[in-house]
């Protein structure tokens, strides 16, 4: 059986859900609870990271410094972290969140271009923080591409290798390929970031562990991008049931759910809906949501197949343009078939 460590990504992740709109007294709260639950990492801020309250990704309630401060002021034992994605995150709004106290850096790309957070890595090492190369969307590539990626991060320094199934897209034997590969590439800690599109999160937690993962993300009530992620009471449930040591009290994390759900009452809990499902099951990253049923109406086709179609070309984030793209060459698609 292994021995888990536990990243809890509700302030962050979750964020996406509300559309980045977290009080501080909410973050305050939640962080409070699960620092007293014993969870060892706690991740704040935008769903897009550091400097991720712009125009395009979503204007947030509160700062990072706003939102920061208020979970290192709760937490008496967590570690704080944060997401960086370079090209949205700079270098000084890293420097500005360790002075503020933050002690973890997890620094993400596609899973395809570990090549632009070398700077971010080293620096964040430099500033002895935890540092963490972070793949996102590994279902859009091969094991074999992930391995050589994960080797690259472990180069600038990363810590550890941690992959984002952000599309919910993979099933347990994908997931388990994948983190074979890695943990064969490399020589440090290997952790796990599922989404629930297709109701797998568990299941592809359990397939990651079983390929040698120790770390594991999860969000209180599921909270989180597309369907959400893995439910943190769920999964810490499911892990101690399995067997696997978690330092994370279960009725400390029943009533960290509970305190979060208060706060951020009345927004409804995430559900894996048809446009959840659809997407996980296209490949299609779940931000894009609501461009593609913004882009179907205005062009006349159907979101269904616009789904289909931006999967078969494998967008990824913030490719709103390709959206818009598709939509109109499917509408003159239809249009001449009806002709």
């Amino acid at each position: 059986m292994a021995r888990i460590k536990f990243v809890d990504v509700t302030l962050r992740d979750g964020n996406h859900t509300v559309k980045h709109q977290f009080s501080p007294e909410l973050v305050r709260d939640t962080a409070a609870a699960l620092d007293a639950a014993g969870v060892p990492i706690i991740e704040v801020g935008h769903g897009d990271g550091l400097g991720g309250s712009c125009i395009h990704a979503g204007r947030s309630a509160a700062s990072d410094q706003e939102w920061i401060s208020a979970a290192i002021g709760a937490v008496k034992r967590a570690k704080i972290g944060v997401l960086v994605a370079p090209g949205m995150a700079t270098i000084s709004d890293l420097e500005r969140a360790r002075e503020l106290g933050v002690t973890v850096a997890r620094v993400a790309c596609h899973a395809t271009e570990a090549d632009a957070t070398e700077q971010h890595v080293r620096r964040a090492r430099d500033m002895g923080l935890f540092t963490v190369g972070y793949l996102i969307s590994v279902g859009m590539t091969s094991a074999d591409r992930l391995a050589e990626e994960a080797k690259k991060l472990e180069s600038y320094g990363a810590q550890y290798i941690n992959l984002a199934e952000s599309q919910g897209h993979l099933v347990p034997t994908d997931v388990a390929q994948r983190v074979a590969a890695v943990r064969r590439a490399v020589n440090i800690p290997i952790g796990f970031h599922p989404h629930n599109n297709l109701g797998l999160a568990i299941g592809n937690i359990l397939a990651a562990i079983d390929e040698g993962a120790t770390f594991i993300d999860g969000s209180l009530k599921g909270f989180g991008g597309g369907a959400g992620n893995a439910q943190t009471e769920v999964a810490v449930a499911a892990l101690k049931r399995a067997g696997h040591e978690v330092d994370v009290d279960l009725f400390g994390i029943f009533d960290a759910a509970d305190v979060f759900a208060k706060a951020v009452a009345p927004h409804p809990m995430p559900a894996i809906d048809n446009d959840s499902i659809l997407m996980g099951y296209a490949n299609v990253y779940g931000g894009y949501v609501l461009p593609i049923k913004h882009a179907a109406k205005k062009y006349g086709c159907s979101p269904r197949e616009l789904v289909l179609r931006l999967g078969e070309r494998r967008v990824v984030a913030m490719q709103e343009d390709v959206v818009i793209e598709e939509a109109q060459k499917l509408a003159r698609d239809s249009a001449q078939q009806a002709a």
